[in-house]
């Protein structure tokens, strides 16, 4: 894959208008950091890395820091850490690394019903192909999200599996996952667990219980367009195809990323890093603000774990309202939120999250918080959208209402 130029390269820069609150913020904008690297490193680092020129040397240098910044961020060395061109893919190449490694033992993919649709749709279509429905089950949640471990047992005992993937907490609705037990009951069948952390890296403390883990630098304030995976030596995993003649420089995913990508990437994680428990601290207050203030609306249902959570995440569902209207009307009143499944939220179909989760599935409002490095008057962006959410969802009743008449 050809390097992009320049021109090519995402700004940083955010959309946000003046006056407007931005509370959809996955992924977000750049931490200011990682923008001035990224741009900085435009004039150093723009060489393809595998070049063998002073040029890309240079960039090979500046590569091989990011990935040390990364690698030492989640105590893994430097060989451990692979790139992919984005976190959905990071994942998909998570599960298929995994499965292929095992082949000779089986194809049967574990995952929770909540999972990314990056793990549920491959996995769904790969059981469909094969003709066998049980090469992959997506195991059952609680109302809170949460997988059912006592079903997670069996389902990564069958014969069969070879692979169990599993979200660190999820990016809907914020609910975290029992990783350790999960893990511990893969361990006892010698079943590998993939974590999908695109959601939680950066933002709250990072996973240990993982055998490959993958991620989105966009979630802790670095770029778009990176997706990152961490495969310790211990793990057997392997992707189809032929092996990368460049594979020290490339990683275990066989991906050369855009040098300025991996710098602004590694910068944005120090800077968080940095400022992760004040963050963490502040943003999880905020989150109980909204928690409060839609709960108390009538027939309004917040959904997710209220303390084993993200603290960055919050989604509430109206009953009598439709999203996409909500989302209509937050956005004119100047407050931009999501609505939908987190994972296809452009097409705002039902969220497959709520479903499984036996929570309403229509009306329903996702705040994902900003970093406060590039938002910092999220706070008083937080009070306004609290003081309006139950004149917006009463307006908005009273709207469908009148169209139903």
């Amino acid at each position: 894959m050809a390097n992009p130029s320049p021109d090519d390269a995402p700004s940083g820069e955010s959309d946000r208008l003046p006056g407007r609150a931005v509370l959809d913020a996955a992924p977000g904008p750049m931490h200011p950091r990682a923008r001035e690297t990224m741009l900085a490193a435009l004039d150093a680092g723009w060489a393809d890395p595998r070049r063998l020129h002073r040029e890309g040397r240079a960039a090979r240098r500046l590569l091989d820091q990011a990935r040390e910044v990364l690698a030492t961020g989640l105590s893994v060395s430097p060989s451990e850490v692979a790139f992919a061109p984005d976190g959905p893919t990071a994942v998909r190449w998570m599960t298929d690394g995994l499965r292929y490694a095992a082949r000779r033992r089986g194809a049967r993919v574990v995952a929770s019903a909540v999972e990314h649709s990056a793990v549920l749709v491959p996995g769904r279509h790969a059981a469909d192909a094969a003709g066998d429905p049980a090469a992959f089950d997506a195991v059952a949640v609680d109302h809170a999200g949460r997988v059912d471990l006592a079903t997670w047992r069996q389902a990564v005992a069958a014969p069969g599996t070879v692979a169990a993937v599993l979200q660190h907490a999820n990016g809907e609705v914020g609910t975290v996952q029992p990783l350790e037990a999960a893990r511990a009951a893969c361990q006892s069948v010698g079943v590998p667990l993939g974590v999908d952390a695109q959601a939680s890296l950066g933002r709250t403390s990072s996973p240990e219980a993982y055998d490959v883990l993958a991620g989105d630098a966009a979630s802790w304030g670095g770029p778009g367009g990176l997706g990152v995976l961490f495969v310790p030596g211990r793990t057997r995993w392997l992707l189809p195809g032929p092996a990368d003649p460049d594979a020290a420089i490339s990683g275990p995913s066989g991906h050369t990323p855009w040098v300025p990508l991996a710098l602004a990437a590694a910068e944005a994680w120090q800077q968080t890093a940095a400022e992760a428990e004040a963050e963490h601290a502040e943003a999880f207050a905020l989150v109980d603000l909204i928690r409060v203030a839609a709960a108390a609306v009538a027939d309004v249902e917040v959904v997710g774990d209220p303390v084993g959570r993200l603290p960055h995440v919050v989604t509430f569902s109206a009953l009598y309202a439709d999203g996409e209207a909500l989302v209509r009307e937050f956005d004119r009143r100047g407050f931009a939120v999501g609505s939908g499944s987190a994972c296809t939220a452009s097409t705002l179909e039902p969220s497959h999250v709520l479903a499984a989760m036996g929570a309403l599935t229509h009306g329903n409002v996702r705040i994902t918080l900003p970093l406060a490095a590039v938002a910092p008057d999220r706070a008083a962006q937080v009070g306004a959208f609290c003081a309006v959410i139950a004149e917006v969802v009463e307006s908005v009743r009273t709207e469908l209402g009148a169209r139903r008449l």
